[in-house]
């Protein structure tokens, strides 16, 4: 969730913005006309990923003459805090929105003891619970948090209903995408009581970031017999402005070539980090063995750029429910909230965190497959 700063190289950027130009130059009269925040998104895009803005302007232009094409993300500045992207790390009262009393069932500890070596930070665990009261949604044996202006029983009424989609089971087509906007997150290597401050928790090292974790989830789905890919391109490196105009891009070529996909995940974790540098790690106690807790994060419409967002809604609470009860306290209450991570290319599209960059990546590749599992279970359901 960090933004990393790069050098720019001359030549990419240029050769793309031609080869932009000389697209748009060539199609100017067959398709219609582009506003000027598309255009603005394309173009800048050329600088960070030149690669993804030319395939983006070719989508967009070939979508223009197809009326069947899968439907282009609302062109929004992931710069803008507003937009409902977050750019730089969440504060706990963002990540975790509840009551002390409420998140915390024994207070936070250091995990193991230990004195704290000079110019380190602590490093604290902790069990976030199920909220209750207002604001708060049950989900079967678990809950969601509605951050939205919809009223509680709105929302409480899209929950829990059947499937938006059906997935089928050993099929020879892909029914599941996993993908990861911000690949590069990643976790501590080791289980101590203390962090280095100066550690960005970010990797290119497929084995020990996001793709680690996906790999696990997509491991236990395909096992289950629900045919899945898991995509591990590195969308936020080099640079990580522009990670979701590039994801996108990525979803849609998948939509595009396996139109049976039905459930695409962004999977993340999260950074949980107080104003003293303190980092905390939610964690369950699954099995005898400590997991990261995970969070389900569904975007809701703001002005139509999320049409299918209570279909989304419906899978997540359904996907928590399966989750807790296979699982208590695995999860964290889903985070209804006004956000846009991609959610409107399908209606199975959520982002899910998998603990924060205070756990250790055993702890997020145990939850991963615990995770997978609680899916495979609940598409067996249908």
């Amino acid at each position: 969730m960090y933004k990393r700063r790069r050098r720019r190289h001359i030549v990419m950027p240029v050769l793309a913005g031609l080869l932009t130009l000389a697209t748009l130059g060539s199609t100017a009269f067959a398709a219609p006309s582009f506003s000027l925040p598309q255009a603005a998104a394309y173009f800048s895009s050329i600088l960070c990923a030149p690669n993804a803005a030319l395939a983006a302007t070719r989508r967009v232009l070939d979508d223009a003459m197809d009326e069947d094409a899968v439907p282009a993300a609302q062109p929004i500045d992931e710069d803008d805090p507003e937009a409902g992207f977050w750019t730089v790390g969440p504060t706990e009262e963002e990540m975790l929105p509840q009551s002390e009393a409420q998140s915390v069932s024994s207070g936070a500890s250091s995990v193991p003891d230990g004195p704290i070596p000079d110019g380190m930070a602590p490093l604290l665990e902790a069990h976030y619970e199920q909220g209750a009261g207002a604001g708060y949604v049950s989900s079967g044996a678990a809950t969601v948090r509605n951050s939205t202006d919809l009223p509680d029983s709105e929302v409480a009424a899209e929950m829990m209903q059947t499937l938006p989609f059906q997935v089928e089971l050993n099929s020879a087509e892909p029914q599941v995408l996993i993908m990861h906007t911000h690949t590069t997150e990643t976790y501590e290597l080791e289980e101590k009581n203390w962090c280095d401050p100066a550690f960005s928790a970010r990797s290119t090292d497929l084995s020990v970031n996001m793709a680690a974790v996906g790999a696990e989830m997509a491991a236990q789905l395909n096992a289950a017999g629900v045919n899945t890919l898991h995509d591990t391109t590195l969308h936020d490196y080099p640079s990580y402005n522009g990670s979701y105009a590039k994801s996108n891009a990525t979803v849609r070529s998948y939509l595009e070539r396996y139109p049976s996909i039905k459930v695409v995940l962004d999977v993340h974790r999260d950074a949980i980090q107080r104003d003293d540098g303190t980092r905390v790690k939610p964690v369950a106690d699954i099995g005898g063995m400590k997991a990261a807790q995970v969070m389900i994060i569904c975007g809701a419409d703001v002005d139509g750029n999320l049409p299918n967002f209570k279909q989304n809604l419906r899978f997540a609470s359904r996907w928590q429910d399966k989750m807790e009860s296979m699982f208590p306290g695995l999860t964290r209450p889903v985070l209804f909230d006004y956000r846009y991570y991609n959610q409107d290319l399908t209606t199975g599209s959520l982002l899910i965190e998998m603990g924060g960059h205070a756990n250790t990546l055993e702890e997020a590749k145990y939850s991963g497959r615990l995770v997978g599992q609680a899916l495979a279970a609940l598409f067996a359901e249908g």
